[in-house]
């Protein structure tokens, strides 16, 4: 029993030492992983960790952050993987409710204050390119996914409504799983052995947060219901997280201006561990009329939103996975889905850019932002305090 205590203990000691260490996105993450909790510790052996993250990936919701829970849930179960999970975020929510609230002071105190985010704000565009390029070139790989794609950043563009997205999704995983014949048997025994708990969880907390907002209008729990529903519906990592929620929280609701999205979403790249702690950071804002308790209950309440459904739905997936991978038409599904997903990302990109004065400054920094991604070794967050050096900097001069 001592064993297995000193054993969690050091798991999740490990968790936080990656939760302040990840920088660089989810390669970076998983090289961590590898290294750390494969190679160093051996807690679960390399094939296991390429299997969990390979599910993570076909799920929707924050692939690190379910892979760090998949690995709690295999070494200690429910109890572990909900301690992990808390661990992992609670580094990068603190740091993005932190950035809110002196997003929120410059803003009432200093006029003019988001100034110093000059150039980061072009440069969140850029990183948003440079992800586009990764997970296209990585996702989409037919001539029918490319078609889907086009389709869906036309779409995405022209009927940018929440609403909008999860149709798109699921019309694209209908249209590539007609085409499982493509995808070569595999042998094995491909009964379903299902346990429904943690299916029956998710799908609950989902209609009663949405029963509970339509009835008490509670700006908290329709905020949780807002990033509840959109943690249950991305594919395809952070950066596809971004058209949902400008769309949402900018353009929809108004709660945030383009100018604080974009510098927000450009600190956030910044930042260690888990991608999606840009939600803290947009529900804190969501909820600045409040005061300070509301900036710090909607950037709590925006993470349980945003982190609680991938991890319901890993626990309920993880254990018939292996049965449920053998069938054709769900692997085919997935083409459709990750290409609809690149297709919110193009989207996206022109979205962000929309708001901003089209001329040479920004344009040059969205093309450094992208050529120094893309052809230097410099981290994210090297680039992110270069661009606020910068933007301070000329604030002095000029």
């Amino acid at each position: 029993m001592t064993v297995k205590k000193v054993r969690y203990y050091l798991y999740l000691k490990d968790v936080l030492l990656l939760s302040v260490t990840a920088f660089g996105g989810p390669q970076a993450f998983l090289a961590m992983v590898l290294e750390l909790m494969v190679r160093k510790r051996g807690y679960i052996s390399e094939q296991e960790l390429w299997e969990l993250n390979a599910l993570c990936q076909v799920l929707p919701g924050p692939t690190s952050t379910q892979t760090i829970s998949a690995i709690g849930y295999r070494i200690g179960g429910a109890n572990l993987a909900y301690l992990s999970l808390f661990v992992w975020i609670l580094p990068a929510t603190i740091l993005m409710i932190g950035a809110a609230f002196l997003i929120d002071f410059l803003q009432e105190n200093t006029p003019g204050a988001l100034n110093f985010a000059k150039f980061i704000q072009p440069m969140a565009i850029g990183f948003i390119i440079y992800a586009a390029q990764k997970t296209i070139f990585k996702m989409v790989k037919t001539a029918e996914a490319t078609v889907l794609m086009m389709l869906a950043a036309f779409i995405s563009f022209f009927y940018n409504s929440p609403y909008v997205f999860p149709i798109l999704l699921l019309v694209g995983g209908l249209v590539t799983s007609m085409n499982y014949r493509n995808h070569p048997r595999e042998k094995g025994d491909k009964r379903l052995k299902v346990s429904w708990s943690n299916f029956y969880l998710w799908a609950g907390i989902l209609i009663l947060a949405a029963v509970l907002g339509a009835l008490t209008k509670n700006q908290s729990v329709l905020l949780f219901e807002n990033f509840y529903r959109n943690g249950s519906l991305i594919f395809g990592g952070g950066q596809v997280l971004v058209p949902y929620l400008f769309t949402e929280f900018v353009e929809f609701k108004a709660f945030l201006t383009s100018q604080e999205f974009l510098t927000g979403y450009a600190i956030s790249q910044g930042m260690p561990g888990p991608t999606f702690s840009i939600s803290s950071y947009v529900g804190a804002l969501s909820m600045r009329e409040y005061g300070i308790a509301g900036l710090l209950t909607g950037g709590l309440v925006a993470a349980a939103g945003i982190f609680l459904p991938g991890t319901f739905l890993i626990f309920f997936v993880i254990r018939f996975w292996d049965q449920l991978k053998k069938y054709r038409p769900v692997r085919a599904a997935l083409e459709g889905v990750n290409a609809v997903s690149c297709g919110m990302l193009i989207a996206a990109a022109y979205l962000l850019f929309e708001p901003l004065d089209a001329n040479l400054f920004n344009v040059l920094a969205i093309l450094g932002t992208y050529l120094l991604l893309n052809f230097t070794k410099l981290s994210s967050p090297l680039i992110i305090v270069i661009g606020i050096l910068a933007g301070i900097g000329y604030n002095l001069i000029f």
